[in-house]
């Protein structure tokens, strides 16, 4: 094979193994992260798969190295066999969306330091998520590529236009059901309807798992939804509120913003990185006065969520870009190989001829 033709096969990626099971129905934003990855690189010609049996995978997206995880369908040790026993060249990049402080955990960002030494590269889904792990000993070759949503689905179907008679109505969603997903927020939510002035004027609703339901007389609860049956149900509201703490990205606020509701989000985890502009901040002192100045400048908000830019598209194109410096990488390493083994052929070719002629 020439350089050139060389260079040719080494540009060009054919299959990929992330690390990941699809999980069919509502399940958490990981789980779209999953089956959106899939759509996009197969619609480049790219195949994708879940496992490590073909010998020859060009790249290994590690998501989750945990064992007990039921979305992840292999771990880094496995990963560290598969490199040594059947594809030493394989590239192996972590993607890293979990930390303790997101649920409260012990050991995890341990954890995730210790098996990301299998991997070449890391990518954030934050700046905020790096800052933790590079707080806790990370120190590696990374990137930060911040999530997105799948604007083929999510999309803005109904006007969300308020007219001051009726209810301004807010909505949330989750699939997890853990306290840090913003149970202090929904408390307040539901204090401040029963008895404030605001509390007349706005409905609450939530949509995914919640427990004790039943200790909430104001917020109205749906089952959790997926699909376009979630996408309509959004449509329906005014505005969007997130009360979730120290998540690393999140998928709930984006497939909101994706269908033009303004979020109302706490300055917490990586979440204002995706908000920033498109809403407003509030915390517990100021959530009143926050969710009135949003409903007195509704139409103008409304408007700015038509430049919301956190979808698939831009997120996975960033992915392709990093695949693609990663194999230009490993091209002028191939290369710099090839050139000294060939000084080194040469070398040996012109001392066998000096020995032969004199």
């Amino acid at each position: 094979m020439d350089l050139k033709n060389l260079e040719i096969c080494l540009m060009k990626i054919n299959k990929i193994s992330l690390g990941a099971n699809i999980i069919d129905g509502p399940w958490g934003g990981g789980n779209n992260f999953f089956k959106n990855f899939h759509k996009y690189f197969e619609k480049k010609g790219i195949k994708v798969i879940n496992h490590l049996a073909d010998e020859d995978i060009d790249l290994i997206l590690l998501t989750d190295p945990r064992k007990s995880s039921l979305s992840s369908s292999y771990t880094h040790k496995d990963i560290q066999l598969y490199k040594k026993n059947i594809n030493p060249n394989v590239f192996v990049i972590q993607r890293i969306n979990e930390c303790d402080q997101r649920k409260n955990t012990k050991g995890v960002n341990k954890f995730y330091i210790n098996a990301n030494k299998v991997a070449d590269h890391t990518v954030f889904v934050s700046s905020w998520l790096y800052d933790v792990y590079n707080q806790d000993g990370f120190d590696a070759d990374f990137s930060v590529i911040l999530g997105g949503g799948d604007s083929d689905l999510f999309k803005n179907i109904r006007n969300k236009s308020w007219n001051n008679k009726e209810k301004f109505k807010l909505v949330s969603h989750h699939w997890s059901d853990n306290a840090m997903k913003g149970h202090d927020l929904y408390k307040q939510l539901d204090e401040i309807v029963s008895t404030s002035d605001l509390g007349n004027k706005i409905e609450v609703n939530f949509i995914g798992n919640f427990s004790n339901k039943e200790n909430f007389k104001n917020i109205n609860f749906f089952e959790p939804l997926a699909g376009a049956d979630l996408v309509k149900k959004l449509n329906e509201n005014n505005a969007y509120i997130t009360g979730s703490l120290n998540e690393p990205s999140g998928n709930h606020h984006i497939e909101a913003a994706q269908c033009g509701l303004p979020i109302l989000f706490k300055k917490s985890g990586g979440i204002p990185e995706y908000c920033n502009g498109y809403g407003l901040e509030y915390d517990s002192e100021n959530l009143e006065s926050k969710i009135s100045e949003l409903m007195a400048n509704h139409s103008s908000y409304l408007l700015k969520m038509k430049d919301y830019q956190f979808s698939n598209e831009n997120m996975f194109s960033k992915y392709e870009n990093l695949f693609t410096d990663i194999n230009k990488s490993k091209l002028e390493t191939k290369k710099s190989t090839i050139v000294f083994l060939f000084l080194i052929y040469k070398k040996l070719v012109n001392t066998i001829k000096l020995k032969i002629f004199t």
